[in-house]
């Protein structure tokens, strides 16, 4: 419980979320998108986006593939604000290395304690 107490503690001082579920308490892994032998930046194959918000309208900002493994820190209806843990994400095809923002629910399987 003290480490918890210190999580929070942390999280207030450097403005990151704070609600019941804390990063890392959820944690998951992408599924359901083509391997990434079948990469094709334009038609969306081989990759899950990750936007600026939780919507397909926002800016696709980065990319994770199948099988990274990404930690969960808010959600939105079927979005999730995703951090990019480790995979091929952490030197991507496209994009910044270890993307942070959202992407949705569908290709992702998540557990823990989830927001």
């Amino acid at each position: 419980m003290k480490f918890r107490s210190l999580l929070f503690a942390a999280a207030v001082v450097i403005g990151l979320p704070t609600g019941s579920a804390m990063a890392g308490d959820c944690t998951g892994f992408v599924v359901g998108v083509a391997p990434i032998s079948e990469y094709d930046r334009y038609s969306g194959a081989g990759f899950l986006a990750v936007r600026t918000g939780p919507g397909s309208g926002y800016e696709k900002i980065g990319e994770v593939y199948l099988g990274d493994e990404i930690s969960v820190w808010s959600r939105r209806g079927n979005w999730y604000r995703i951090a990019c843990m480790s995979g091929r994400c952490t030197n991507p095809l496209w994009g910044n290395p270890s993307p942070q923002g959202w992407a949705h629910g569908r290709y992702l399987n998540v557990d823990g304690v989830c927001p």
